[in-house]
């Protein structure tokens, strides 16, 4: 599919940056909504008040409460890297706070999402007598119920957006809810636990509880915030972006859990250079693997051990999981694509605005993955479906930019009372569930709804830039002052750039990746670029000898020596 190349909008004439920050960073950051150095302040002392997260003191007390009279807490967690990074933390922190502590995952196959009445049965087991929820509770309304039904004190701990009723838990910790004045609506769940718990130690402190006990050092949990709020794609605020900044750097410098260094280790990277986006695309995804195919336990106990050979061996064992998650939805893709060619649409608008897809072989565990490339490359909204329990199935919804998902899927409720058992998400991703027999009103309405709420010209798939480069911005220089501009990510996007090249060179390396030398054209300037994942069918291409391309500045690093190489994002032919 062609895209359309379009410049972000900057407002220079807002900028105060002092000296030190370059004329192209101060275009890069206006971009992004930021016009001074306070908003590029990354210190810990710049995190936001815990106090301003409603019902947080309500929490610590609960807590500290149930520690000092020797209760049992039982974490509940959600099954994606946040819910398992906010699993672990919650077990660290309250263990170094001296709690009896333990944790439950729901399987996703078996159980569902979130705090639900047959998962408060199971947690019997543990004879519990405080229910914390991480990553998850703002919508379990029948399982708090439960819970409060056999005596137990629940916490819920969630950043999910908050539906029209609220559980009666004994304290809610949830930006997102009603009357919450927290401004940073987009802290992940791992963000959340990690407040209550320093909420909690400061509750203990003020009891004298730590008179005669260490004090936990809550700087050590940062590791897990980083990667858990990256891997949630959450939007990169400011807030974010400290807590995920000091994350790295504690990673960098070999601070960090053992199951983390393993995770580092098996997806090739150097631990002194990690950033963001490998945090995002190489171990983000090897945890999640664990809970879309098996069970997140794996990834939690990852997490928890102290033992270097234990984290080696549970990093191997998912990145099976992951290799495996990887092969099922290149099927899935592919059996996708050939559905959508066989029926026949001559033209791109022919299709469906909203797009549903199901099959009933699908794995329900990568239907989330499998909509948001299906989104990706038709770039339309996309809900992939699989069979759930009871004739049900089970959605993962992905949308574009102008569509809030979970908000369209509120609107379709609303009008057809009973078609959509439940629901929740975000802007961007949603699941649901429905009765098999409904699909086809389901597919109707969801296409119907987001014709209602776009304009055509939403489907025109679009690339922003931050335009252009000079011949003497394309440098090592640029790159590492960019690289200091870390961390960059999900709403705080890494500067692309676009300009145009001759090839001088072009080769497939890998199979599918297009290893390229360009030139500047009219400068005797040459540099390595290349194109992961590009169609095969249309390079390497000898006849082209001038490309369009969208790019990022990379840093090759190779036995001690830095060079700059193009990431080559989208690249097409000019012609004439």
């Amino acid at each position: 599919m062609h895209k359309q190349i379009i410049n972000r909008p900057v407002a220079l004439e807002q900028c105060q940056f002092s000296a030190g920050i370059s004329p192209l960073m101060a275009r890069i950051y206006s971009a992004r909504g930021i016009f001074n150095n306070d908003a590029l302040n990354k210190q810990l002392t710049n995190l936001l008040d815990y106090h301003l997260l409603k019902d947080i003191d309500t929490a610590a007390r609960l807590l500290a409460n149930g520690i000092m009279q020797k209760q049992r807490i039982l974490i509940v967690g959600d099954f994606d890297c946040d819910g398992a990074t906010s699993s672990t933390l919650g077990v660290l922190a309250l263990r170094a706070m001296g709690a009896q502590v333990d944790y439950l995952v729901p399987n996703r196959f078996e159980y569902g999402y979130g705090l639900t009445p047959a998962i408060v049965h199971v947690t019997h087991n543990y004879q519990p007598d405080i229910l914390v929820t991480v990553d998850n509770g703002i919508s379990s309304i029948d399982g708090v119920r439960a819970a409060k039904a056999r005596g137990l004190k629940v916490i819920i701990t969630d950043h999910h957006l908050a539906g029209q009723a609220l559980p009666e838990a004994d304290a809610i910790v949830n930006p997102n809810q009603p009357e919450c004045l927290f401004p940073a609506k987009n802290t992940a769940g791992v963000g959340i636990i990690f407040y209550v718990m320093c909420a909690l130690r400061a509750e203990l402190k003020t009891r004298g509880w730590f008179d005669n006990r260490p004090l936990p050092n809550m700087a050590h949990y940062l590791d897990l915030v980083a990667l858990g709020t990256v891997a949630d794609v959450v939007s990169l605020d400011q807030n974010n972006r400290i807590l995920v900044f000091q994350g790295l750097a504690r990673i960098r410098a070999g601070h960090c859990r053992p199951g983390i260094k393993a995770l580092v280790d098996i997806a090739r990277r150097d631990i002194t250079r990690l950033n963001a986006s490998d945090l995002g695309f190489a171990l983000g995804p090897r945890l999640n693997a664990a809970g879309r195919l098996d069970d997140m336990s794996i990834g939690i106990e990852l997490l928890l051990t102290e033992s270097a050979n234990q984290a080696r061996t549970l990093a191997a064992e998912l990145d099976s999981l992951n290799e495996e998650r990887k092969a099922i939805e290149a099927s899935m893709q592919r059996e996708a694509i050939s559905a959508l060619e066989s029926l026949e649409f001559n033209h791109h608008q022919s299709l469906p605005w909203g797009l549903c897809l199901y099959k009933d072989d699908w794995h329900q565990g990568v239907i989330g993955i499998l909509a948001a490339r299906i989104k990706d490359r038709l770039n339309r909204p996309v809900i992939a479906f699989a069979e759930g329990d009871n004739e049900e199935l089970k959605g993962s919804a992905r949308s574009i930019p102008g569509l809030h998902m979970r908000d369209a899927l509120d609107s379709i409720a609303t009008e057809n009372p009973g078609l959509i058992s439940k629901f929740g998400g975000h802007a961007m991703a949603a699941g649901l569930s429905l009765k098999a027999p409904d699909l086809p009103r389901f597919e109707t309405a969801f296409d119907n709804k987001v014709r209602e709420l776009i304009d055509e010209a939403d489907l025109n798939a679009k690339i922003p830039t931050d335009g252009t480069l000079s011949a003497e911005q394309i440098t090592l220089e640029t790159a590492l002052c960019i690289r200091e501009g870390e961390p960059w990510g999900q709403h705080f996007p890494e500067p692309v750039f676009q300009g145009q090249f001759q090839i001088t060179q072009q080769k497939l390396v890998g199979q599918k990746h297009l290893k390229m030398v360009l030139q500047v054209p009219n400068e005797q300037t040459w540099i390595d670029a290349i194109a992961f994942n590009i169609d095969t069918a249309q390079w390497p291409n000898p006849s082209v000898t001038t490309i369009e391309a969208v790019y990022k500045l990379d840093i090759n690093e190779f036995q001690g020596q830095q060079n700059l190489q193009l990431m080559v994002d989208y690249l097409h032919p000019v012609t004439g």
